[in-house]
């Protein structure tokens, strides 16, 4: 009868700098949230909560309601349309698609306000619409040069002998 213990897990170490690392990230997130409120609280009018409210409802329902299942929908089909697209690429395009989902959200209600428009001209001064065209074509060329770096880099990976073949 030998008093060996049992070796400890060799991820032991790491899980713990994971754990470090997300409790860190947690806090950080709950600063910022504290930092927002206290922002908003002294610096905006109490009457503009409501429409404050509004929007971030209107965010919820567009990201949760309508993008979240858009995207979900595309990669679905991707995956099922030809099985040889590598997951990385899809990580790549679905990175993208929220991307483009969050500017929306974000840009489309000053568009909207720009066409109804404003007693301060100043306020909204430039063309938001022609902007978040722009930024989805950059978007999109991004999106593009990220996949054909990767699929490059994966050609030479697979073309490189493995050292266990040795």
């Amino acid at each position: 009868m030998s008093n060996t213990t049992a070796p400890e897990p060799i991820l032991a170490g790491r899980m713990t700098v994971t754990r470090r690392w997300q409790t860190g990230l947690i806090l950080v997130g709950i600063a910022l949230l504290v930092v927002g409120a206290i922002t908003l609280l002294n610096d905006v009018a109490p009457k503009d909560y409501i429409g404050i409210a509004i929007w971030f409802l209107g965010a919820l329902v567009i990201h949760d309601g309508i993008a979240s299942f858009v995207i979900f929908g595309v990669i679905v089909v991707m995956r099922r349309a030809s099985r040889k697209i590598p997951l990385a690429v899809i990580a790549i395009i679905q990175g993208a698609l929220a991307i483009g989902a969050i500017f929306f959200v974000i840009v489309v209600p000053a568009i909207l306000k720009k066409d109804i428009g404003s007693a301060n001209t100043s306020i909204l001064p430039l063309d938001y619409g022609l902007n978040l065209v722009s930024f989805y074509a950059g978007l999109a060329v991004v999106t593009a040069a990220a996949i054909a770096a990767y699929l490059v880099l994966a050609r030479r990976q697979n073309a490189r002998p493995s050292s266990s073949q040795n």
